[in-house]
């Protein structure tokens, strides 16, 4: 849930080459709010719609306690792509213990995402 679903699909897009499979609209409503939209990242599908009075965003919540992890073949290539897309980092992409180089960050809409690749 965000708070501009159309420009989240596009971020997520430029980002990590999400593939939109399907998108539904509140036609009742001038603004076109998406209500449900599919996205294909890698084998994983990933539903997005835009905030409502039923279900708040993060960044109406405060922030999110939940991080989605992203498997790819080069982090720091990921990583640059999503925060050209207007990404923060939280944490950057660095060699980790457990055999794996990751990063957090930050989307616009308070979404974490943990970038990730093993070494």
């Amino acid at each position: 849930v965000v708070g501009d679903a159309k420009a989240a699909i596009e971020l997520y897009g430029k980002a990590f080459g999400a593939e939109e499979l399907e998108r539904h609209t509140d036609t009742g409503r001038p603004d076109g709010k998406i209500v449900h939209a599919m996205l294909r990242i890698g084998e994983t599908l990933v539903a997005v719609k835009d905030e409502d009075d039923h279900d708040p965003s993060p960044a109406t919540l405060g922030g999110s306690p939940v991080v989605m992890a992203v498997e790819v073949t080069d982090a720091d290539s990921a990583g640059a792509r999503l925060t050209e897309a207007g990404g923060t980092v939280v944490f950057p992409i660095q060699d980790w213990d457990y055999g794996q180089r990751a990063g957090r960050f930050a989307d616009p809409w308070g979404h974490l995402w943990m970038v990730a690749q093993n070494l």
